[in-house]
């Protein structure tokens, strides 16, 4: 049997609507762009970003390209020359140009994500997840053992491709955490009579220590050694822009061993007030 998750993670004590801070109805930002002739700001905030992109696509990776290059060189004209250390020290040069490039490619993803248009249409949450979990669990060789649990019926008005980037991130990180347990578990459901609707993914993984939760969701911040669970640091940072983009919030709580929970809403307070009222 898979072991209990502790009473924090599986049945949050205080309230979970302690949690709903009100926010701000996500603004309709093509209405606001037909209600202003000046587009002066928005096409300066476009070349801004194509000017990131760039820098990141080009400038950036132009040095690790010599690095990596004239590492190969020295490796392969002279690594017969070096003892074990020597050749060691070349490695970690490699890998470290390697992780510079995956950190670029997910920088530039969540840049892209940014930028894309929110289109809000009603999403069968229980399906995607089940087609996102199958997806992340084919790419596991010990998937055999893993337990993923969909609740039934949950449904949404959201954005369908960003709220799969979101499960992708959270269910991609559950599995990832919970790997290393004997029986890995996964579920993901809603949280009883809440509004707006309290969505949540828990694992029985190694979880963290909510003393460091405020570098949760910060852009390169990881709580785990890169050694023990890869990853860029990246994905939680773009999850809670999605969220924010709708409307919603985003929050967690774990120990350290026992498994992690993130919650989420795709909705502010307000708007759920208003949609229940009409």
């Amino acid at each position: 049997m898979a072991e209990t998750l502790p009473a924090s993670v599986a049945h949050p004590g205080p309230d979970i609507a302690d949690n709903l801070m009100e926010a701000p109805v996500a603004p309709d930002t093509q209405g606001l762009a037909a209600s202003h002739a000046d587009p002066g700001p928005e096409v300066a905030r476009d070349v801004e970003q194509d000017m990131l992109r760039y820098a990141l696509s080009h400038d950036l990776r132009a040095p690790l390209r010599v690095i990596d290059g004239f590492t190969r060189i020295v490796k392969e004209d002279y690594g017969r020359h070096l003892d074990r250390l020597g050749q060691d020290h070349l490695d970690r040069v490699l890998a470290a140009s390697a992780r510079m490039n995956g950190m670029i490619d997910a920088v530039l993803a969540q840049a892209q994500l940014a930028g894309a248009c929110l289109a809000r249409e009603d999403i069968d949450l229980s399906a995607l997840a089940r087609e996102v979990g199958a997806e992340l669990l084919a790419l596991q060789a010990d998937a055999q053992g893993v337990q993923l649990q969909v609740a039934d019926g949950l449904r949404a008005q959201a954005d369908a491709q960003l709220v799969r980037r979101v499960l992708e991130n959270l269910l991609g990180n559950a599995l990832k955490y919970s790997a290393k347990v004997s029986e890995p578990r996964v579920e993901l459901g809603c949280m009883p009579a809440t509004n707006p609707p309290v969505y949540f993914v828990r694992d029985n993984g190694a979880g963290f220590d909510m003393q460091h939760a405020d570098k949760l969701f910060g852009m390169f911040q990881r709580l785990h050694s890169a050694k023990d669970f890869p990853g860029t640091g990246v994905g939680l940072a773009g999850v809670r822009n999605i969220i924010r983009r709708h409307g919603g919030r985003v929050w967690a709580e774990a120990q350290p061993g026992q498994g992690a929970c993130f919650y989420f809403t795709l909705i502010g307070t307000v708007e759920a007030q208003r949609s229940a009222a009409g």
